[in-house]
């Protein structure tokens, strides 16, 4: 099956159809498509038995309504939603909108991602990933019209060209062959940690500084910016308060006064809470041993890292890591399942 087979995107209202109690028809496990949709009030899609796969949806305009199990979500602009496998679910134009425009996938997920979207549970299988900050959007809506492109791609010849960015209602892509399924996943993995760490770095420490920031009345200096940016680039350097002063041209007493002022926090606690947030991300997304994500993360000694680790997350590292389970055991009851989509189905119906 190709895009080629598939019928163009439905225009004006759209209500999905269903398949008697049943639903709306999920795409078979092993397939990944991908397309963008703008839909009207009336657009519904119900499916009683859930999907077999994953369903990732990144709104555009308007807002759309989730609803898995006894969850209801809302997803506006800059909101990645995720809808696992095998929970009875549906979506559609949320109540006091006049459109929802979307980029949706089905697939499976790799084994990384569960860490990454797991802080955005809630409830069941049904993760949002709310408020990604705008200042990403552009590079979202990228990585989603190359994969597109790149599930369109046969293995042969030149890449398919990525639909523009205005192009608001796109004909469903399937993913045929093993190459462009893989290419495809790669740029799911793009959005959904693009997303998560986007999220994650404007959370409890970004907004006190803003909140810090607006107490002063004033915009946080220029190179208070550069010394964050550069603790959050490199963490596991060996940063000094002088070393630090030293790249904005500033005393290491006007530095530290400035940077408190500005942040609510000393130079030095920033860079630990910067190694802090590393540690966890190689504990969530490697099998580094502890003592080396310790050392990668800017720690002399594992035994001193892994008291402050437990001081900032509750739990060791060892726990930590055991904890971030849940996603890629929900897409394993999936996996060996054979089965075609009909190529003469409404766009709509497989997504």
């Amino acid at each position: 099956m190709t895009a080629e087979d598939l019928p163009d995107p439905a225009t004006g209202d759209h209500v999905e159809e269903t398949d008697g109690a049943e639903g709306t028809p999920a795409p078979p496990a092993e397939l990944l498509l991908a397309a963008r949709f703008d839909v009207r009030p009336g657009y519904v899609v119900h499916r009683a038995r859930g999907a077999p796969s994953w369903l990732l949806t990144w709104t555009v305009a308007g807002s759309g309504r989730f609803r898995q199990g006894d969850v209801d979500v809302l997803a506006r602009p800059g909101d990645l939603v995720a809808l696992g496998p095998g929970v009875p679910h549906d979506y559609a134009v949320a109540a006091e909108a006049d459109h929802w425009s979307f980029w949706w996938v089905h697939c499976q997920t790799r084994p990384a991602w569960q860490a990454w979207l797991r802080p955005h549970q809630v409830g069941g299988r049904l993760y949002r990933v709310a408020g990604v900050p705008n200042v990403v959007w552009g590079r979202l809506d990228e990585a989603f019209r190359r994969l597109h492109a790149d599930a369109r791609w046969s293995g042969q010849g030149p890449l398919p060209e990525a639909v523009g960015a205005d192009a608001w209602d796109v004909v469903p892509a399937v993913a045929a062959g093993s190459t462009a399924r893989e290419l495809a996943l790669g740029r799911v993995e793009e959005v959904v940690l693009l997303a998560t760490a986007a999220v994650r770095d404007t959370g409890d420490d970004a907004r006190a500084e803003e909140a810090s920031a607006r107490r002063t009345g004033a915009d946080v200096d220029p190179r208070i910016r550069r010394i964050e940016a550069l603790l959050a680039a490199d963490p596991a350097a060996p940063h000094t308060v002088a070393s630090l002063a030293d790249q904005v041209a500033l005393s290491p007493s006007r530095l530290a006064h400035l940077f408190s002022a500005q942040t609510g926090r000393t130079p030095m606690r920033a860079l630990r809470e910067a190694r802090m947030r590393h540690a966890a991300r190689l504990l969530e997304a490697t099998d580094l041993p502890v003592g080396r994500v310790a050392a990668a993360s800017g720690f002399v000694s594992a035994f001193h890292f892994s008291r402050v680790f437990r001081e900032r997350f509750g739990v060791p590292p060892g726990v930590y890591r055991s904890g971030q389970t849940g996603l890629a055991e929900a897409t394993d009851e999936t996996e060996d399942q054979n089965s075609r989509i009909d190529g003469s189905s409404s766009p709509r119906s497989a997504l």
